[in-house]
């Protein structure tokens, strides 16, 4: 099986397309400074974020973009939800907190909407969400930036899910940070296509 895109038989403008999804890498929120996308480009990142599947049509995904004043506004309140819970913390902790949702550019936080009622099973429409996110990151890529999808405390902490709108019994997929790396992120261990994809001419079983 060919190993790099060189050694698969395309024409020259195919390479160029595939080429930085081949390489794409999440980089450190931290590392991600400005220039972030600006409008345009952000609305072409959310438009193609949404193009996902969506099994019954549901659309079970919520998105809200935080720019600076509201990643302050945010990290204002993580840094008193974790000196609140954590009474002996450091002021360079506190402080880091304060710092989380403000690390880069641009903030989307990704929430779901699950239709628990509806026949559609809950983890289709959870898988959904989880595209929402991949396409999110491709998408920013594509266009030059870099990206990384987390959860951390935050998407599992009640509390914040209420400062963000997000319904007790539903879920916060990710938060998306997106920017310019500031120096090139190192490549890291990937496994082998052949490790992990077959091609069987037989049901494995049976």
């Amino acid at each position: 099986m060919p190993t790099t895109l060189e050694d698969v038989a395309l024409d020259k403008t195919t390479i160029e397309t595939i080429r930085p999804l081949l390489g794409r890498r999440s980089v450190v929120a931290r590392n991600l400074i400005e220039p972030g996308p600006d409008d345009r480009e952000l609305e072409l990142i959310l438009a193609t974020g949404i193009r996902v599947p969506d099994h019954g049509k549901i659309g079970p995904w919520r998105l809200q973009v935080l720019k600076k004043p509201v990643q302050a506004m945010l990290g204002d309140r993580l840094s008193r939800i974790f000196q609140t819970r954590h009474p002996d913390a450091t002021a360079d902790q506190i402080a880091f907190e304060r710092r989380r949702p403000q690390r880069a550019p641009v903030l989307i936080v990704v929430s779901s909407r699950i239709v628990s009622e509806h026949k559609i099973p809950e983890i289709e429409q959870l898988l959904s969400c989880g595209a929402v996110c991949q396409n999110l990151l491709n998408a920013a890529t594509l266009l030059g930036y870099a990206a990384q999808w987390l959860t951390e405390w935050p998407a599992y902490d009640d509390q914040v899910k209420s400062i963000l709108g997000v319904p007790a019994d539903q879920h916060i997929i990710g938060f998306v940070s997106i920017g310019t790396p500031s120096e090139p992120p190192n490549e890291r261990p990937r496994p082998d296509v052949e490790t992990v994809v077959s091609f069987p001419d037989k049901l494995p079983v049976g």
